[in-house]
């Protein structure tokens, strides 16, 4: 008498979870504590490091236009203080309360986006 085994199912292979670059991760934290901090001239850097990764990175694409908002609410602000001709002597002395709360909010949601990206 023989007694057969029972057919397995082969396990699906584990998914990837699709993570962005960290360079992108660490920037969109950066940013609203360099803003917050009064070091606002400072969060050029990330913004900037942020941009160059979302655009070099394959894996990033979905976050180039929240990356692209963050960096068109930290430009805005930017400029306006670069033009003035009476301008303060920082740019966290001369930004406004509500440019601050936009660029914070759009961190924000960069943020979220990146940690609930679904897996592949």
């Amino acid at each position: 008498m023989t007694t057969q085994m029972p057919a397995t199912i082969p396990a699906a292979p584990p998914q990837k979870l699709r993570r962005a670059h960290p360079a992108i991760t660490v920037s969109a934290w950066a940013i609203p504590v360099l803003v917050l901090g009064q070091f606002a001239l400072l969060a050029v850097a990330p913004v900037v490091i942020a941009m160059v990764a979302t655009l070099r990175d394959a894996r990033s694409s979905a976050l180039r236009w929240w990356v692209g908002a963050l960096a068109l609410a930290y430009a805005a602000p930017l400029l306006m203080w670069a033009l003035k001709p009476d301008r303060a002597e920082s740019l966290s002395k001369d930004i406004s309360p509500i440019f601050l709360a936009l660029i914070v909010a759009v961190s924000t949601a960069l943020l979220i986006k990146i940690h609930t990206r679904r897996k592949r």
